[in-house]
């Protein structure tokens, strides 16, 4: 056959709405596209006027799953530009906060989104119905990740109390410690979920990525750090945009990113893991060597094992946190009005996410950026693709598919976090 194309108008068990089509002439790739069709939602557009204390409450609704993210980013963005450093307590209760967002989405992840690929299974459902306690255990530790989230931030899905300064108020003592007895049972449940993520069948694939993660020296890095590429070495956090960029691309509404040198390169659980594994606890840290794991990973199916592996770091981290929360003082800092801008990146579960505000001697912003995971990675998806395409071609064309599909849902890609467009230009002729 002359032509044959690999074409999936949508994707499914991912976030968003996206499409893949792959096409292929006398058994060469010719083309590949990562179709981001969802219609942009001009996040940073209507931003400008508003309020900054605004901001953090906006900005969570570009994403259901990892609300956390865009709040903490924005968050530390505002505050740099006002020139305002949070409490020690403020600081650890956001990392609670967010770490219960990575245990909730990884968790999804694992067992409902990308597992029932690995296992053999067309969903979750499917997977529930040969194996009930497996999807009830994951059902339960995805509950207690939204509901930490909500006894810190006010609410499971967009949450309320974090704002810039600090806190709205602070969270009950003795509520976040009747959390405790769930979260020793979630450790023990990640810790079986690593071993488990160990048995499955990963496809053979494997690619020179270029890693990029935030980092620091003192603990695997979530809410701040400085950047580190597996390429570059440490780059400032505020040197984001001189080391990464942007391009439109005409087949997507969401840009697409490249480091410095034009080339692709990764965030999200991968690309932590392999930067960042000297900073694991201890227990994390053992988890990974009792299955074997070698490091570097440069199998994208395999970030499976990075977020298991996280999950253990974020349950050991509440626990701690939570043991070690005794708030003492005012919740926020009051605030300064004055003109400035400030930037910043933080982790989401699906990688780095940086944001950039200018803001005027009113409070209100007069530029927004925001760079989210997702569409850091979608030019590497689709260099991955690139590089899969030709051992698919003699699949049969379901199978072929499939595969394509699985690839793509391995980064869990969260499609909807498109926060800007292409510029239109009209030119009358």
């Amino acid at each position: 056959m002359a032509k044959q194309t690999i074409n999936v108008p949508a994707l499914a068990r991912v976030e968003g709405e996206g499409g893949l089509y792959i096409g292929v002439e006398h058994g060469e790739v010719k083309e590949i596209k990562v179709n981001i069709y969802e219609p942009p939602r001009f996040f940073e557009g209507f931003l400008q006027g508003r309020f900054y204390q605004e901001v953090p409450d906006i900005t969570a609704r570009i994403c259901g799953i990892c609300p956390v993210a865009y709040q903490m980013s924005s968050i530390r963005a505002l505050e740099r530009a006002f020139g305002v450093t949070p409490t020690a307590e403020a600081t650890a209760l956001r990392k609670l906060l967010y770490y219960s967002e990575w245990i909730e989405s990884h968790v999804l992840h694992v067992y409902m989104l990308q597992g029932p690929d690995l296992t053999g299974h067309q969903s979750a459902i499917e997977l529930a119905g040969v194996a009930p306690e497996v999807v009830a255990s994951a059902l339960r530790s995805k509950k207690i990740g939204n509901d930490l989230m909500a006894a810190v931030g006010g609410r499971s899905v967009h949450p309320v109390n974090a704002c810039v300064g600090g806190w709205y108020r602070w969270p009950d003592q003795e509520a976040l410690k009747a959390f405790l007895p769930d979260l020793e049972w979630g450790l023990e449940h990640a810790l079986e979920t690593v071993r488990w993520a160990a048995t499955l069948d990963y496809p053979d694939f494997e690619v020179d990525y270029e890693f990029v993660a935030l980092h620091r020296d003192d603990e695997y890095a979530i809410l701040d750090g400085d950047l580190l590429s597996s390429r570059y070495g440490l780059i400032q956090e505020t040197d984001f945009e001189k080391h990464f960029s942007e391009k439109h691309v005409q087949h997507s509404n969401a840009l697409h990113s490249n480091s410095v040198d034009g080339t692709t390169y990764l965030v999200g659980p991968l690309a932590r893991l392999n930067l960042n594994y000297d900073q694991l606890s201890p227990q994390a840290k053992q988890a990974a060597e009792e299955i074997g794991l070698e490091l570097p990973l440069k199998n994208p199916y395999k970030g499976m094992i990075a977020r298991a592996l996280e999950t253990v770091e974020a349950y050991l981290r509440c626990i701690e946190l939570i043991k070690n929360y005794h708030p003492e003082g005012e919740s926020a800092q009051e605030l300064l009005l004055t003109a400035g801008s400030g930037s910043a990146a933080s982790e989401a579960p699906r990688g780095t996410l940086y944001h950039r505000y200018q803001i005027d001697d009113s409070g209100l912003v007069e530029y927004a950026r925001i760079v989210p995971p997702t569409a850091q990675n979608l030019a590497r998806m689709e260099a991955d693709l690139w590089q899969l395409a030709p051992k698919v071609l003699e699949l049969p064309h379901e199978e072929a598919t499939l595969t394509c599909e699985h690839l793509l849902r391995a980064y869990d890609p969260c499609i909807s976090c498109a926060t800007h467009f292409l510029t239109l230009t009209v030119e009358e002729l």
